[in-house]
């Protein structure tokens, strides 16, 4: 009897059985739902889901160590959940630093000028009064360009931490750009340029439809572009000379600032092959300052006169004294040549002269005379308009914008009639020897020949270095 009463089973209290049990049977329900490698992961959910039957077995000894058979480590999901109040409160009182960060960050406002905007609108844009906008425009003259808003612009905002304004800073251009700082009496404007780096930059071209596109693809902006026809303007007419497989080579100046090229200055030399013939140019500055282009050797480019007084237009009716007039339907000489051209575009004076005329004659409607010496004359024609400050006794440089293509006059859709006189006899402005200008003195051509040789020995090094590259 002391045997078998030895090894009954000990007596618990009914209600740590009750308990026991139930854990268990939600164990057994938790291991046949989730597979066994899903077990840890699901840990937490299990937890929380015996959260309520903990809580209320806290008192019982024996119900926490059940709880503590689920292989829970030490900062179970219990901890974190029963402090998780205090812990957040603590959090948020110990993270005022964060905050701060946030506030010197912020600044800094940028803002870019939309369609309607004002600097009214800006300046709330960033949190600013609009009434400030007239104490700074009023606290210095130059402060009023910055109401001078461009779509596009932007503008940056310093504010001190209580959002007062302490800079206004806005970029005008890759060169210039303007800025307010605040200080004891005020706002101080101030205007920054830069000041680019000068470097010299190659292009080589070859055209195969027209000088614009094909200078444009080789990399050559508009204005080189006009300049380089100016430049060759004396020798090869734009307007009916030009050739498919014509090239070009042109060494000029480009302004950079931070690596980035922001504008172009002057042509240093070129290279133009018309036809199979080739003409070099060399910009050369003289003791005096004086700037022009000549050949490699030293003779100058420039002539009395330009051989086409309108950039890039098209032949439309050549020089004939037999020719039948479109409108009088009759033959009249046609002693002259006519560019057809788009209405506006630019008509320039052949050569230096005196305007004889501006005004109304007959039937070539508005027109410009100018007088060359004693020896020539040009006549322009069906002029829409005259340029500013043309007028009839004033005088005019060479390649001076003088008027613009019209249709005034008897002719039947826009150009312009040029007409060429030597002693008052008309010959053909397209056939006619032009008078060159003086070439390099004899006591500059050392100087000038140090600085020809140079770039025309680049050109050939730069266009050969390309076409071999091409090849590859």
């Amino acid at each position: 009897m002391t045997t078998e009463s030895s090894k009954a089973p000990p007596l618990y209290p009914k209600t740590h059985l009750l308990a026991a049990s139930g854990i268990a049977a939600l164990l057994s329900l938790a291991l046949l739902v989730f597979p066994s490698s899903d077990v840890e992961a699901k840990k937490t959910t299990l937890s929380l889901e015996l959260e309520s039957p903990a809580e209320q077995l806290t008192q019982d000894q024996d119900a926490a160590d059940v709880v503590q058979a689920t292989n829970e480590p030490a900062t179970s999901p219990f901890a974190q959940i029963d402090n998780s109040a205090e812990d957040t409160q603590q959090t948020v009182q110990a993270e005022p630093a964060p905050v701060v960060e946030e506030k010197k960050s912020a600044s800094h406002r940028e803002v870019i000028v939309g369609k309607g905007d004002t600097l009214s609108t800006l300046f709330e844009k960033v949190g600013l009064p609009a009434t400030s906008v007239h104490e700074i425009l009023a606290s210095d003259k130059q402060a009023k360009q910055f109401s001078q808003l461009k779509h596009g612009q932007k503008l940056e905002f310093e504010l001190s931490p209580d959002g007062q304004l302490t800079n206004l800073h806005s970029k005008l251009n890759d060169l210039e750009s303007i800025s307010l700082s605040k200080n004891d009496k005020g706002y101080t404007f101030n205007r920054i340029t830069a000041k680019p780096t000068v470097r010299s930059a190659y292009v080589h071209g070859v055209i195969n439809s027209s000088l614009s596109q094909s200078a444009a693809r080789a990399g050559l902006s508009h204005s080189l572009t006009m300049d380089m026809a100016s430049v060759f303007g004396y020798d090869v007419d734009f307007a009916q000379d030009i050739r498919q497989g014509d090239e070009f080579d042109v060494i000029y100046e480009q302004k950079v600032v931070n690596g980035k090229a922001v504008g172009n200055g002057p042509i240093l030399s070129a290279r133009f092959t018309n036809r199979g013939k080739t003409y070099t140019a060399v910009r050369y500055t003289n003791k005096q300052g004086n700037s022009s282009y000549y050949t490699a050797d030293g003779n100058s480019m420039r002539k009395a006169f330009i051989r086409t007084p309108v950039d890039f237009a098209r032949i439309s009716s050549k020089f004939s004294m037999g020719r039948k007039h479109p409108i009088l339907n009759k033959i009249r000489a046609h002693k002259g040549v006519d560019y057809a051209a788009p209405r506006g575009t630019p008509i320039k004076a052949a050569g230096d002269g005196k305007v004889l005329l501006a005004g109304r004659r007959g039937g070539y409607g508005n027109t410009v005379v100018l007088q060359h010496g004693n020896t020539y004359t040009t006549l322009y024609g069906h002029m829409q308009g005259f340029a500013k400050g043309v007028k009839t006794g004033g005088t005019v440089k060479q390649g001076q914008v003088i008027g613009y293509i019209g249709t005034t006059g008897l002719s039947t859709g826009p150009h312009l009639h040029y007409e060429f006189q030597v002693n008052g006899v008309h010959v053909d402005p397209l056939g006619q020897k032009l008078p060159m200008a003086d070439p390099i003195a004899k006591s500059e051509r050392a100087r000038f020949l140090a600085q020809s040789q140079p770039l025309m020995a680049r050109m050939e090094q730069e266009k050969a270095t390309l076409l071999a590259s091409s090849k590859r």
